[in-house]
């Protein structure tokens, strides 16, 4: 699958500071220290591509650019991949109502999220497939899985065959990530994805591994275990490996992702006989009117629609930056009208040219702080107000040679062109 194209980047000197981030399964903040020197490595969970970028995939990938930003930042090579969740059942229902072919369905819809992705200024993965494309290595980690003797069959009387299932009892790697007990498992699995009451399954959270071909559905063959197609968690597993190698440094993704397919996706990785990821770093969830911005509520604000109605991209990108990624919080007009002026003064400041080390200092020291660009915004704030920001440990002194552009700093490190459009 190819990406989009890239902005440029010119990275600032390299600090040599370390990023700290928030990691979920520990539940505090921690610097980042690759498992392969000088080489971080991360994964990031994608779109199923039967709708249109909204706001809140946006605040998702923008905080994974913003984590290779400052990795960036540190002195890291970074290395991103990224999947396409492009064989799954409300992409197949969508395109069954619409009529038209799933494949078809899907590519348009990686064509609109590249060019949201474009337009955001996200620098593109490294690794970009889809579950499509990566069918032959995910048939050989189901078979390995049931090599392992990890995979159960459990009838399916509308298939040929069974469909077969991970036992999670052999492991005991349930909630690795979560940490959560079996009651809030229950309050949400069976709307993410999961079917705890299947009947013959051995247990309740055991995930899906290899769905038998249904009439209609598009179906692999995967040997001694029929043809079908593969459940949700083992396709990340899949593509993380052959992309970055497993374990890796870095799982991304929006917070409901954590339980199940964060902690399943661990699962299935333990499962193989290899750790998953080093540290989980998720955004939190974007609201409009009250309720979560989801495909299944339709209460959507689309990128491509803002954009298209002549909304800056970049004001876009700051009214995401207004918000910590891991918060949660809800949309409005007002949050774009505000952005609209804050990106006016910046770009205002930066045509006044002039060296400012210390809001450069400020603006690295928020970014590598867990992403906190609300701190960062505020020293951009002061900056383009003519104020002098202090040092993050409020010294005055830096290097004579310390780096000064505010635009560049902006652009190297939150991706912020103060271009004028």
């Amino acid at each position: 699958m190819h990406s989009w194209t890239s902005p440029s980047l010119t990275p600032l000197p390299a600090s040599g500071l370390p990023l700290r981030l928030h990691d979920t399964r520990t539940g505090r903040a921690v610097p980042v220290v690759p498992l392969t020197p000088g080489r971080a490595r991360l994964y990031v969970c994608g779109i199923t591509p039967y709708d249109s970028t909204h706001l809140g995939h946006a605040a998702t990938y923008h905080a994974t650019d913003l984590m290779r930003r400052a990795l960036r930042d540190t002195g890291l090579e970074v290395e991103i991949a990224q999947n396409i969740t492009d064989v799954d059942d409300p992409l197949l229902e969508r395109a069954e109502r619409d009529g038209v072919d799933w494949r078809e369905l899907a590519d348009s819809q990686v064509a609109l999220f590249s060019e949201d992705m474009t337009a955001l200024r996200v620098i593109a993965p490294e690794t970009y497939l889809s579950v499509s494309e990566s069918m032959d290595g995910i048939i050989e980690t189901v078979r390995t899985l049931h090599a392992r003797g990890r995979a159960y069959a459990v009838e399916a009387p509308d298939a040929a065959g069974p469909d077969w299932y991970l036992d999670l009892a052999q492991d005991g790697a349930l909630g690795e990530v979560s940490g959560w007990d079996e009651a809030q498992m229950l309050e949400v699995f069976a709307e993410r994805g999961g079917d705890p009451d299947r009947p013959g399954k051995r247990g309740p959270f055991d995930p899906l591994l290899w769905r038998a071909e249904r009439e209609g559905e598009p179906a692999w063959d995967a040997g001694e275990l029929g043809r079908g197609r593969p459940g949700w968690h083992v396709e990340c597993v899949r593509i993380a490996d052959e992309g970055l190698g497993l374990p890796f440094d870095i799982q991304a993704g929006g917070s409901d992702l954590v339980f199940p397919h964060h902690d399943l996706s661990a699962a299935h990785s333990v499962a193989l006989g290899r750790p998953f990821a080093a540290l989980y770093a998720h955004a939190g969830m974007v609201a409009l009117d009250g309720e979560k911005m989801s495909k299944s509520l339709g209460n959507l604000v689309f990128v491509h629609r803002l954009v298209r109605d002549g909304v800056d991209p970049m004001s876009i990108r700051l009214v995401l930056m207004a918000h910590h990624y891991r918060s949660d919080w809800e949309y409005s007009v007002e949050e774009l009208t505000r952005s609209d002026e804050r990106l006016t003064a910046y770009r205002a400041a930066a045509a006044r040219g002039g060296s400012h080390p210390h809001t450069v200092d400020a603006l690295r020291a928020a970014l590598r702080n867990d992403l906190d660009t609300p701190t960062a915004l505020a020293a951009l704030d002061a900056w383009a107000a003519g104020e002098t920001p202090t040092t993050a440990d409020g010294a005055a002194a830096l290097p004579d040679d310390a780096p000064g552009d505010v635009a560049a700093a902006v652009d190297a490190l939150f991706g912020l062109s103060l271009q004028q459009a």
